[in-house]
Order: C-alpha cells, then sequence, then structure tokens
C-alpha cells in the first residue's frame, strides 16, 4: 500500500504539540472523499496475521502499542496491581525464552486506570517506563459542566498521571461549532499540564466522517498530542473508516505545522488480526514512524490475551 505521509519526519520529531490558532477555513473545508477511504479501508480488512516467525515482529509492535485498560465499575486496587503486573510481562517465560526475547521485550506501552487508582498503578509501575494514564472532562458522556471538567483534567494531572484521555462534548462536532470544540480542548491541554494530552473523539456518536476528521482537526490545532476514536462505552467504537479518516487529519496536520499527532483507536479491539490490521493502517496513512507507541495506541483490555497467545504459538513452531 501506498503510504501517505513519507519521509517528513526524519529522525522524528519528539516536540509536544502546542497547538496553533483555529482555522475555521480550513476545518469547514476539510473533506474525506469517500470512494478513497472505502478503498484504503478493504484493504486493511482483508490483511491476514504474517504466518510463523515472520508474525513474531509485528505481534510484538501490536503489544508495544497497548494501553492496557480497566474501566470498570467494579474495579479495586488488587486487580488494577494485577493489571500492572501483566503490563510488565505479558508472556509467560517459557514463550519468552522460544522467541529469544530479553525480560522486558514484551512490555505495553501504558495502563490506562480511573483516576482512583492512578496513585497506585504509579507505585506499582515504578522505575519501568510503562505510562500510566487515566481518564477525565466527564468520561465517558462528557456531558458535566466545562468548569468541572478542566477540574478533573487538572486533578489528574496533580496525582502524576503520565497521560489523560479527555472527552469531548459531542455536540460541538454534530452541529459544527468548531470554536467552542477548540476552546474546550484548548482549556484541557493547559490544565493537563505536562501529562500527554489524548482526545477522545466518541467518533460512534458523530453523524458521518467528515465531522470525524474535522474534530480530530480541531482538537490537534487546540494541542492535542493523540486523537482517540472511542472511550469504549459506545454502541460502535474504532472502526477502520473511522481510522483512515483521521489518519488523514493527522496527516494534513503533520505537513501543515510540522507536528506529528498520535492515534489511538479503542474500544472493542480484541484479535490479534485486528490489532495487527490497526498497525499497519497507521503504517500505511502515516509513515513507519507511527508504528512506534510514541505515535499509536490501541486502548484495549482482552487484545493483550490473544496476542500473547498468537506468540506462544509462533514460540512453540
Amino acid at each position: 500500500m501506498e503510504t501517505c505521509v513519507k519521509n517528513v519526519l526524519n529522525p522524528i520529531d519528539t516536540r509536544r504539540n502546542e497547538g496553533t490558532a483555529l482555522d475555521l477555513s480550513w476545518v469547514r473545508s476539510f473533506r474525506i472523499r469517500k470512494p478513497r477511504n472505502t478503498h484504503r479501508t478493504e484493504a486493511y480488512t482483508r490483511l491476514g496475521l504474517p504466518r510463523g516467525r515472520k508474525g513474531v515482529n509485528p505481534l510484538l509492535e501490536v503489544l508495544h502499542a497497548v494501553d492496557l485498560t480497566t474501566l470498570s465499575g467494579g474495579d479495586t486496587v488488587a486487580g488494577v496491581v494485577r493489571l500492572c503486573k501483566t503490563a510488565r510481562s505479558p508472556l509467560p517465560p517459557t514463550v519468552r525464552r522460544g522467541l529469544g526475547l530479553h525480560s522486558q521485550a514484551d512490555r505495553v506501552a501504558a495502563v490506562c486506570v480511573f483516576p482512583a487508582f492512578v496513585p497506585f498503578a504509579l507505585e506499582a509501575l515504578e522505575g519501568t517506563g510503562i505510562s500510566v494514564a487515566t481518564v477525565s472532562a466527564g468520561f465517558p458522556h462528557g456531558l458535566s459542566s466545562l468548569s468541572m471538567r478542566i477540574r478533573e483534567v487538572a486533578a489528574a494531572a496533580e496525582a502524576g498521571a503520565h497521560e489523560i484521555d479527555v472527552v469531548i462534548r459531542r455536540e460541538w462536532a454534530l452541529l459544527g461549532r468548531w470554536e467552542e470544540l477548540y476552546r474546550e480542548v484548548r482549556a484541557f491541554r493547559e490544565a493537563a499540564g505536562e501529562a500527554h494530552l489524548k482526545v477522545i473523539l466518541g467518533t460512534g456518536d458523530l453523524a458521518n466522517l467528515n465531522q470525524v476528521a474535522r474534530a480530530a482537526l480541531t482538537s490537534m490545532m487546540a494541542g492535542a498530542d493523540f486523537v482517540k476514536t472511542s472511550t469504549g462505552k459506545e454502541k460502535v467504537n474504532a472502526t477502520f473508516p473511522v481510522g483512515v479518516a483521521m489518519a488523514r487529519a493527522i496527516g494534513a496536520f503533520l505537513r501543515e505545522t510540522g507536528f506529528p499527532v498520535g492515534l489511538k483507536p479503542a474500544g472493542g479491539i480484541r484479535s490479534a488480526t485486528e490489532g495487527y490490521r490497526w498497525l499497519r493502517l497507521v503504517k500505511g496513512e502515516l509513515g513507519e514512524e507511527w508504528s512506534r507507541p510514541l505515535l499509536f495506541r490501541i486502548g484495549a483490555s482482552g487484545l493483550v490475551t490473544d496476542v500473547v497467545s498468537a506468540l506462544a504459538a509462533r514460540a512453540s513452531s
């Protein structure tokens, strides 16, 4: 597949996205060509995992991209600590040895928990290099008052979260009220301080791909470090048509500003094959640089289990 963004980052630019002024004419005129989007989507959905040992490195890339997530009303401190233990070493020692991997080669990118559990996750992951992420800003609906949502983001930053996943108020995208969306995300960006800001668009609640792409573009102008598809709580979560549309917006923003912004699909991604397809999507639409956790994450809980099973099969082959 042809890569849409080529050789723009060499080496990769690791600056934070400081944001830009809102360019309403650009946002309103930005469009997704449906035939091209459909063609690209169909290409990714036909992909299968490479067989045998050829699949090991792609599967490890998927594993390294995972934000291992627990966002259940029944979460407990003990459960979060167990999740952090899994994040540190998902593969059984026998599988790791069978693949010839060192002890830290299978770690995930981050653990994502509710704000109440951030201190416990930080303690459990201290010194590992694994980030602690949390959700904020009225997750999952985004419909509490803006002042309350800003305070939530600030509190998450003060608690020490490395990454904060915030929810937009979908109404602004549905009605094309891009000034309101920009001001909202900009306020979250300022409240987050040094924490990386991942902006959840709730794409399953938006009406079409143009709204998705314009919401992504507006969020990036406001300073989003990542744009994320879903909370995982919508009826429709991460889909490949949405992923291609968001990648196109990321590529356009990169060409215009020089800032690389990450992509995070989330919700319903459970199989190793689907994780691999998302990996190929970001590589195909944005370039090899986007296969790194700095710019690509998958929000998931059950995905790791299937990736581990796939790697175990290859270790014994």
